[in-house]
């Protein structure tokens, strides 16, 4: 159910800890389907809003901005701590609100993320006007290229056709660019899970490794045949592992 407050759009289900999850620049809140059902049936409420990539003023369209979005809306739902859960670009905005707001965060969690490793963003984008090319691109962001359906092709392609898509979705790139995080992670003691696809060509597994290498109270879980959204490509593997993990954090 899709809830329309203000500025806010976002979707709701279940009672107990908050887990806010972060989409990508590519991703619809239908990616985290399988989490969705999953985590409210466990004693989870899980949130998804809908970050305002392509509706943002241009100068506000970066990761810093996202991650005061993601801020403002947590004061907003009157949540104490939460739980955030980022895929891609989603990870870094969940990384840079852990890094500005500590103290809002029970644990993070991130799948696929950027932060580290940005060849994934800008270079894709200048050939908008091929649907091959978008299709092929799209396929290579998952291990089994069927995951990749003509409504996820079709949705890449109106992006980047999309003048005002195509030069926000630039200006987001390079905004994950320049805000690295390596120098950061140390400094991160929120209790971190990060999920990885073994064959992730987009944020590769040794990003992940520098990931849990950088921060200090992480576990690092891959997962086979598996590509850039392991919510979306093995959603059951995913919600296994994440709730061990929650398990084992006490979260």
């Amino acid at each position: 159910m899709l809830k329309n407050e203000g500025k806010y759009r976002y979707f709701e289900a279940g009672e107990g800890t908050p887990i806010i999850i972060l989409h990508g620049l590519m991703g619809g809140l239908s990616n985290f389907d399988g989490v969705a059902e999953y985590f409210p049936k466990h004693g989870y409420q899980v949130v998804i809003p809908e970050l305002p990539l392509y509706t943002n003023n241009i100068l506000k369209t970066n990761v810093k901005a996202f991650s005061k979005f993601v801020k403002d809306f947590i004061t907003y739902k009157g949540f104490d701590k939460v739980i955030l859960l980022g895929n891609s670009l989603g990870g870094h905005i969940a990384l840079y609100h852990t890094k500005m707001y500590p103290e809002k965060m029970a644990g993070l969690v991130i799948t696929g993320s950027s932060g580290l490793y940005e060849s994934a963003m800008g270079e894709s984008y200048p050939k908008r006007g091929d649907y091959e090319y978008i299709r092929k691109k799209a396929e290579d962001v998952f291990y089994d290229p069927k995951v990749a359906t003509k409504e996820i092709v079709d949705d890449v392609y109106a992006t980047v056709n999309d003048r005002i898509k195509l030069i926000k979705t630039l200006t987001i790139a390079k905004s994950a660019i320049r805000h690295n995080m390596a120098k950061d992670l140390p400094k991160m003691t929120t209790p971190t899970c990060i999920i990885w696809g073994k064959n992730d060509i987009v944020t590769p597994p040794n990003v992940a490794e520098e990931f849990n290498r950088l921060l200090p109270d992480s576990d690092l879980y891959w997962i086979d045949k598996c590509g850039h959204a392991a919510m979306m490509e093995h959603p059951d593997a995913f919600n296994t592992i994440l709730a061990d993990w929650l398990k084992k954090k006490n979260l």
